[in-house]
């Protein structure tokens, strides 16, 4: 251990038919393989200079050629909640102070962003990135708060709300970043900053 700060990675394993399957069905699974390539190079990007730890946790299988010579899992659990749990409790058990997890499907995802959340959890126990659909699209945090994982409506406009909800009933102080769209759909992708750049390179592939 390099540091006591890790940023954690979830990453799907890139394979036509199985990345961004609600996209897909509006854009085809072509498309939508490519969009999940550049989100994934966007994340790459985005994660290189930070100066914590890291771990990546692929969906299924590692894959030896991505984020070369940082250490790799595969995600373990029934559903996302259990399989982030299980990520944080295996960074806490070894030692870690503040790990931050995210996900690759964020187009505006930054180094600063990723500064900006390990500085936050200086002052606060817990720091959420909201997404405009109404999940999150990071969660930090300075010990186990499992209770954050446990019945929560994954994937649903509800979830960020129901997470500060029960932060405020544990009383565990929290800070928020600036909100950002995830890509999940075809409205998605439109509201998104680099939808002419997928446009003009990506989306092409449709036609």
């Amino acid at each position: 251990m390099a540091t006591k700060e890790l940023l954690i990675v979830f990453v799907k394993n890139i394979k036509l038919g199985k990345v961004k399957t609600r996209l897909a069905k509006t854009i085809g699974d072509d498309a939508a393989f490519e969009v999940y390539k550049k989100l994934v190079a966007i994340t790459e990007k985005a994660t290189a200079n930070v100066e914590v730890d890291k771990r990546i946790y692929f969906s299924d299988v590692i894959i030896e050629s991505k984020w070369e010579g940082v250490p790799t899992c595969v995600q373990e659990g029934a559903d996302l909640g259990e399989r982030m749990q299980n990520a944080f409790n295996a960074a806490f058990a070894d030692g870690y102070a503040k790990v931050i997890l995210i996900g690759s499907d964020l187009p505006d995802m930054k180094e600063e962003i990723l500064e900006e959340a390990f500085l936050s959890l200086e002052k606060s126990e817990v720091v959420l990135g909201p997404a405009e659909d109404g999940g999150y699209y990071l969660l930090g945090m300075q010990k186990d708060y499992n209770f954050i994982f446990e019945a929560m409506p994954w994937s649903k406009s509800n979830l960020l709300q129901i997470t500060k909800a029960k932060l405020d009933a544990h009383q565990v102080g929290y800070s928020l970043l600036k909100t950002l769209n995830d890509i999940d759909n075809e409205d998605d992708l439109k509201a998104s900053s680099f939808y002419t750049y997928l446009t003009q390179n990506i989306l092409s592939l449709m036609l």
